[in-house]
């Protein structure tokens, strides 16, 4: 029997299915990420298609169904896709955002999950950070990738050596270590950031915006490079997003995530 449900959520990602429906993914407060499809919305006389894509957030109703469940209503709570799609740095942090959540979030009882809940609401406030452009886009996106590696016990250690938990300042940082390591514990392969880096990645993480704005170029590429690539260690996978984000090219912006090389 077939069971109608609402919630709120983000549009984390579509895929055409037939020739005018669609498969919607979405990040929801309450019951965690789902699948369902939206009926006809790629049709040009559809009153409701454009609200369901990615970056924003809806309210839906839905209803189960044998294999995907079927959403009848959409209304737009915040259209924040406005705000991003029409700068590239934005959007493809975006996208490494979206990406990122829908990893870090399993569909299967998801909605049970107080970690799920944290991520929504962690991904609405970033998406709405870069829609409202009034931090650097890459900034937003280490500190979101910092608190949802928090949320899913990942975070790395930055005051304290995550071997042996002898407090910092330490030099070396290991991503396969867990974070900063001490010179005792120091494995092969870590590298020797700047102190400034260890600050920003310690502002990201505790929404020290006035250090964060702060930081210098170079210091916000160094920082990028370790959170991407601690990040993805931790999901064993590459994101796809993140190349399009290393190639913004803009020599009057921070480098984005993933340009820092980690031996």
């Amino acid at each position: 029997m077939s069971t109608l449900y609402r919630d709120t959520g983000v549009v984390l990602r579509v895929q055409k299915l037939g020739e005018a429906d669609r498969i919607v993914t979405l990040l929801t407060r309450r019951y965690g990420k789902i699948r369902a499809v939206a009926k006809g919305v790629r049709r040009t006389r559809s009153r409701w298609g454009a609200r369901l894509e990615p970056f924003n957030h809806v309210d839906v109703q839905c209803y189960t169904g044998r294999s995907l469940d079927v959403i009848t209503q959409c209304q737009t709570l915040d259209a924040f896709g406005t705000g991003v799609v029409s700068d590239y740095s934005r959007y493809t942090a975006g996208c490494a955002m979206l990406e990122t959540a829908d990893r870090l979030v399993s569909e299967e009882g998801s909605g049970q999950s107080g970690e799920t809940l944290r991520v929504y609401l962690l991904l609405v406030g970033a998406i709405r950070a870069l829609a409202g452009r009034e931090r650097d886009a890459s900034l937003i996106l280490d500190a979101f990738l910092l608190r949802a590696m928090s949320h899913a016990g990942w975070a790395p250690a930055i005051t304290e050596c995550a071997k042996c938990a002898s407090p910092g300042p330490h030099r070396a940082f290991s991503v396969a270590g867990g974070g900063a390591v001490c010179e005792v514990c120091r494995p092969p392969g870590s590298v020797l950031p700047g102190p400034a880096v260890f600050t920003l990645l310690d502002a990201l993480l505790h929404g020290d915006w006035e250090v964060a704005d702060a930081a210098e170029a170079p210091t916000r590429r160094d920082t990028s490079g370790l959170v991407a690539a601690h990040l993805q260690w931790h999901l064993e996978r590459q994101l796809r997003s993140l190349p399009f984000v290393e190639r913004r090219g803009d020599p009057t912006a921070a480098a984005a995530p993933g340009a820092t090389p980690i031996a």
